[in-house]
């Protein structure tokens, strides 16, 4: 494909960004006609949730603190039956992506709108894209109505974000540019987003890994998380978050250090089949010249320098899952630039495992 062969298409989107941006949520829900808000947030952020009620006032009906990762089907009924009970016509989502997760999966359910507000990198709010985990396997989909009808980011949200959470979301959101930029219905717009995206998140974090409490680098890696987050919602992703799917989802592990861990190694794989690609992650991660695996190595070497997980054993995954963890993968393949193989992933899945340098 050329690049003057292709379709593009946006969805509208309304977005609020900046620091103290969280004031505005009353704004926003008024401009939406809607009045009776049930808050979302997760067991360990219910006082964020109590502190959004109280912006919220008249306007809120209620605070439930029970978003989990990867999104149980038990906890989404239970949070669509409290919904209900209330008498909420919208949900606001404060936190990173279990809690919109959550209200995306009440809102595929029951139809009922969203607001986000959200506190790590992780992007989804900016997607249509929804995941659901029952009997140990995670099924995702795509459905606009799950879309958050206002993304309100505010960087003072994510102070107090730790740092080995920091980082860890902010590769998850490099992780949904970098597979945008070999999306096979990806448009010049899309790639020149992901990289814009790339380029802030991967200037952003040693800044911050260095200087937690530094307000401009929260500010620089929140605006990098909404362009990658952008991305994700409008292309199809690949191998890379097939893996992330399928191994969050069968094995509990979490979420953005899977992303961290297995996205030098899933590039390296596509790497020969998308060399326009590698080029230009390298260019957003500063490189000067970008051939072949110097792309995946560089962010290997990043996620050294800023002391996250390097391999699937540090995060959880037995050994004896790996071969399991390979016939998941294999099964149902996104669309990839290079051939699903089996073999070939079973491998990919080792060297992931004891943390090998990409190849």
């Amino acid at each position: 494909m050329s690049a003057l062969d292709f379709v593009h298409e946006t969805r509208p989107a309304r977005v609020v960004f900046g620091a103290g941006a969280r004031r505005h949520l009353p704004r926003e829900l008024d401009a939406l006609g809607l009045g009776r808000a049930l808050v979302l947030t997760t067991p360990g952020h219910a006082a964020l949730g109590h502190e959004v009620a109280a912006l919220l006032g008249s306007r809120g009906v209620g605070v439930h603190a029970g978003a989990v990762m990867h999104v149980p089907v038990e906890a989404a009924r239970v949070a669509a039956d409290t919904a209900r009970r209330l008498g909420a016509d919208v949900c606001v989502a404060a936190g990173g992506g279990s809690t919109i997760g959550l209200a995306k999966a009440i809102a595929l359910e029951s139809g009922l709108p969203s607001v986000a507000l959200p506190t790590t990198y992780a992007g989804s709010e900016m997607t249509p894209l929804y995941g659901l985990t029952e009997g140990g396997q995670k099924k995702t989909g795509r459905d606009w109505r799950v879309m958050p009808r206002v993304v309100v980011y505010d960087p003072e949200l994510s102070r107090d974000l730790p740092v080995t959470v920091s980082m860890a979301s902010g590769m998850n959101a490099v992780a949904h540019a970098a597979e945008g930029l070999y999306a096979q219905d990806a448009s010049p717009l899309h790639r020149v987003t992901a990289q814009e995206g790339i380029r802030a998140i991967a200037r952003a974090l040693p800044r911050l890994h260095a200087t937690p409490n530094d307000a401009e680098a929260r500010s620089d890696a929140l605006y990098g998380a909404w362009l990658c987050g952008s991305v994700l919602g409008q292309v199809q992703m690949g191998l890379h978050h097939k893996i992330c799917h399928t191994l969050g989802g069968a094995f509990n592990l979490p979420h953005a250090e899977l992303h961290t861990v297995m996205l030098p190694h899933t590039l390296a794989y596509n790497a020969s089949a998308a060399p326009q690609a590698m080029a230009a992650l390298g260019q957003a991660l500063g490189l000067a010249d970008a051939p072949g695996l110097a792309a995946p190595r560089a962010l290997q070497g990043l996620n050294a320098r800023l002391s996250l997980p390097a391999t699937l054993r540090d995060i959880g995954l037995p050994a004896q899952a790996l071969n399991r963890a390979a016939e998941l993968a294999a099964s149902a393949p996104y669309p990839n630039p290079r051939p699903i193989e089996r073999a070939a992933l079973r491998e990919l899945l080792q060297r992931a495992f004891e943390g090998a340098d990409v190849a």
